[in-house]
C-alpha cells in the first residue's frame, strides 16, 4: 500500500510541474472518423491541453493502474494550471467575482460522485471522489459542498488570482450582465479582442476524460470552472451525470464541452452511450447527439459550441461538434500526444 501511495505521490507531483509550465500551441490532425480500437489501455480528451492531462493519466494507467485514478490524476494537470481561465483554481469568475468549480467522475460500475458551485477548493474532482466513496449521495452543491470537503480534510484557498480578478473588473465596466456564449474566446485584458473561432483552443471551457484498462474497465471525469460572468449559482452540464459525463462498463463512455444547457436539455453523454450500445460508432453516436441539438436549435445553434468525444470498451473513439475547432487528445501505448481536430456541423465561424 505504501509503494502505491508513493507512486500516485510522485505522479501528482510530476502533474503539479506540468501545470505550471505554459502550454505551447499544438497543430490538430484534421479527422473526420472513429479512431480504431483494439490496442489496448487508452485515454482521451477534450481539447489541446488534454496532451499533458493524458500523460499524467497514462502514468497510471499505462503501468496497469485503475480507470478511475487514472483520469482523477489526468484532469488534476488543468486543474492546477494558472494558464487556463475556464477549469480549476484560475477559472474567470461569475458575475459577482465568485470563482465556482464543478466537476464529476464515474466508475463503469456505475459509482460517481459531483460537486457543482464549489468554491475555495482547488481540486474539485478530488473532492467529487470524496463524495462518491464516502457518501451515500452522488451530488453535494454550494456550502455544502465546501463544508464535507473541509470535513475531509481539504483546505480553503482563495481562488480568485490578480490576473482573473482584473479580468472580472474589465468586464464590469460593459454594464452588461448577460453571460455570453463562447466567452472564453474574448481576452478581456486587450479591449476585448476575440481570440478565435467559437469553440477554438483558446475556448477551453471544459475538460473531460475517459480511460479504458486492457480490460475493458472504463472511468470518466470531468471538471470546469463554467461559463466566465456566468449567474451566481449557476451549473452546467460538468457536474450532470448522464449530461456532461456518463460512463457503463457494458459499452463505453462520453464526456461534452461547450455550452452546457444544451448538453443537459438533451442528457448528451448518455445519450452517446445510449447509442452505441444500440450499435453506433463512437464517431456516427457523437454525430447524431450533435445534430439533434442543431435540429432543436437552428438558429441558436450557429452561435454557440458544443463538442461531444465517446471512447467505446474496446478502445475505438470518436468526437463531433457544431462549430470548427473542436480539439481531442488520444494517448495509448503507441503514442501519448496524439491530438486531432473535430469534425463538425459548420466549418466556419458565425457572428
Amino acid at each position: 500500500m505504501s509503494n502505491r501511495r508513493d507512486f500516485l505521490k510522485t505522479t501528482l507531483l510530476a502533474t503539479s510541474a506540468l501545470a505550471v509550465v505554459p502550454r505551447i500551441s499544438r497543430s490538430a490532425t484534421p479527422f473526420t472518423g472513429s479512431v480504431p480500437g483494439n490496442v489496448g489501455a487508452r485515454v482521451v480528451s477534450t481539447w489541446d491541453f488534454g496532451v499533458p492531462a493524458n500523460q499524467a493519466a497514462w502514468s497510471v494507467l499505462g503501468p496497469g493502474g485503475k480507470p478511475l485514478d487514472a483520469v482523477e490524476t489526468g484532469v488534476q494537470v488543468p486543474e492546477s494550471d494558472l494558464h487556463n481561465h475556464s477549469v480549476g483554481r484560475a477559472g474567470y469568475p461569475d458575475r459577482d467575482g465568485k470563482v465556482t468549480l464543478d466537476a464529476s467522475i464515474m466508475d463503469g460500475d456505475g459509482r460517481c460522485g459531483a460537486v457543482a458551485a464549489l468554491e475555495h477548493i482547488g481540486h474539485p474532482i478530488k473532492v467529487a471522489r470524496k463524495v462518491m466513496e464516502n457518501t451515500p449521495h452522488v451530488l453535494l452543491v454550494g456550502d455544502g459542498a465546501l463544508e464535507f470537503a473541509l470535513q475531509q480534510g481539504f483546505t480553503k484557498e482563495n481562488l480568485l488570482t490578480p490576473e482573473s480578478e482584473k479580468a472580472w473588473h474589465e468586464w464590469l465596466k460593459q454594464s452588461s450582465y448577460k453571460p455570453v456564449a463562447n466567452s472564453e474566446n474574448i481576452d478581456y485584458h486587450h479591449a476585448q479582442r476575440n481570440l478565435g473561432l467559437p469553440g477554438g483552443k483558446n475556448n477551453h471551457d471544459t475538460i473531460g476524460m475517459l480511460a479504458v484498462d486492457a480490460n475493458g474497465r472504463l472511468a470518466g471525469a470531468c471538471t470546469t470552472s463554467g461559463m466566465a460572468w456566468k449567474m451566481h449559482g449557476r451549473v452546467g452540464d460538468s457536474p450532470i451525470i448522464g449530461a456532461g459525463l456518463y460512463v457503463d462498463n457494458e459499452v463505453g463512455g462520453a464526456t461534452s464541452t461547450g455550452v452546457g444547457e444544451e448538453v443537459i436539455r438533451n442528457a448528451g453523454s448518455f445519450l452517446v452511450v445510449e447509442l452505441m450500445r444500440q450499435g453506433r460508432s463512437p464517431q456516427e453516436a457523437c454525430e447524431e447527439a450533435v445534430r439533434r441539438i442543431v435540429k432543436k436549435r437552428p438558429d441558436g445553434a450557429k452561435d454557440l459550441q458544443v463538442g461531444f468525444l465517446a471512447l467505446r470498451r474496446d478502445g475505438e473513439c470518436g468526437a463531433y461538434a457544431i462549430q470548427k475547432g473542436f480539439t481531442y487528445a488520444v494517448c495509448d501505448a503507441h503514442k501519448q500526444d496524439l491530438l486531432l481536430a473535430s469534425p463538425s456541423v459548420y466549418q466556419t465561424t458565425f457572428t
